[in-house]
């Protein structure tokens, strides 16, 4: 069967493919109107795309803004050295895994290269740039979010620097962010990206467990269930969706079948906030909280986060109403709630779920 994994980034050569003609060689080069096409297509899918170059870089980047298309790319790795290095580079920058990187070129040695140092890495020849789009690796589901994948990638670049030359500690800078966390119950519009999320995720995601359109359409018709969409922004821009949360209401006890949230938004405590603000919200409730925990290899992180808001093995009687096929493999963590204070690094505003969907949202922070 065909490795059909999501392509997250494509990584450009320059001469004789993403443009025709050699820049040091030829001084002129062309970018065909069906490349621009492609790379703008791929753009709107939220594939995000880089340049793996061998070439003079101010040169090369001066041509890829006077052609119209700099801002397109959200790394370029041009100078002189092995490409499979540029390639691993972009990689470790975006934090995305080998597998979902693909990288375009050329030159049958460059690909051959990078295949080499790089397994994982899917590699295509110049001649295949105008079917890339029609692949099912380039054909990932459009969201609201997705459109704007690269736009928030370069507002976290900005993001980072500022850290980078903020001399105080870690929670004064989260607050010169004006950060704004967002937890609304989940319209059908939201869908594709909630789907998405559990897919995405892995690190910071409890259970590992995809759920699909159909079954997140039945929990959200559900009254026993909440399906809780998280966003962030800040002063830098939107970071969009980034995490998701399934409840269901049982007698006594609410239990958390999921919580995810991107890995993106790990650094400014997301996950924390949102299992204070549920404790919160199950204590104003006088309801327990259970949360579903199934171990994977990469998902340590979020063990921790719910440890660290108080999450335990402890039994408890509620737990006899956390019922249901699929539970294998999964930990049934507990916390009797008591009342949280707000986050001091955000403004939170959120729903009372206290109350039935469709109330109006409150503010919490």
């Amino acid at each position: 069967m065909p490795d059909i994994t999501a392509v997250k980034c494509l990584v450009w050569d320059l001469d004789n493919t993403l443009w025709q003609g050699t820049l040091l060689e030829d001084g002129e080069v062309v970018l065909s109107d069906e490349v621009r096409e492609v790379i703008t297509t791929l753009d709107e899918r939220g594939i995000l795309q880089a340049v793996a170059s061998k070439n003079d870089h101010d040169h090369a980047w001066e041509r890829l803004e006077r052609l119209g298309v700099a801002e397109y790319f959200v790394h370029a790795r041009i100078g002189w050295g092995p490409k499979s290095a540029s390639v691993r580079d972009i990689a470790e920058q975006l934090k995305f895994a080998p597998k979902t990187i693909a990288f375009v070129d050329d030159q049958p040695a460059e690909r051959a290269e990078v295949n080499h140092h790089l397994p994982e890495v899917r590699c295509y020849p110049a001649e295949q740039v105008l079917q890339l789009p029609e692949l099912p690796e380039f054909s990932p589901v459009i969201t609201a979010d997705s459109r704007r994948r690269r736009e928030m990638y370069q507002a976290g670049f900005r993001r980072e620097a500022a850290r980078e030359e903020y001399a105080g500690a870690d929670e004064d800078f989260l607050r010169t962010l004006e950060l704004v966390m967002t937890i609304r119950r989940a319209a059908e519009d939201d869908l594709a990206r909630v789907e998405e999320l559990t897919l995405r995720t892995s690190q910071m995601n409890a259970t590992g467990v995809h759920y699909g359109d159909a079954e997140l359409r039945g929990l959200v018709a559900d009254p026993g269930h909440e399906v809780l969409v998280i966003s962030l922004s800040d002063r830098f821009g939107d970071h969009g969706a980034v995490g998701i949360v399934l409840l269901e209401r049982l007698p006594g006890v609410w239990h958390l079948k999921l919580l995810a949230t991107s890995c993106r938004v790990v650094s400014f405590g997301a996950g924390a906030v949102i299992l204070r603000w549920l404790t919160d919200r199950a204590a104003a409730a006088g309801v327990h909280l259970a949360a579903d925990f199934r171990r994977t290899d990469r998902n340590r992180m979020m063990e921790v986060a719910y440890r660290f808001a108080g999450f335990a093995d402890d039994a408890c009687a509620c737990a006899a109403a956390v019922t249901g096929p699929g539970r294998e493999g999964i930990e049934l963590l507990h916390i009797e709630p008591t009342r949280q204070e707000p986050p001091t690094t955000m403004r939170l505003d959120a729903p009372d779920l206290a109350v039935a969907a469709g109330a109006p949202e409150v503010s919490h922070g």
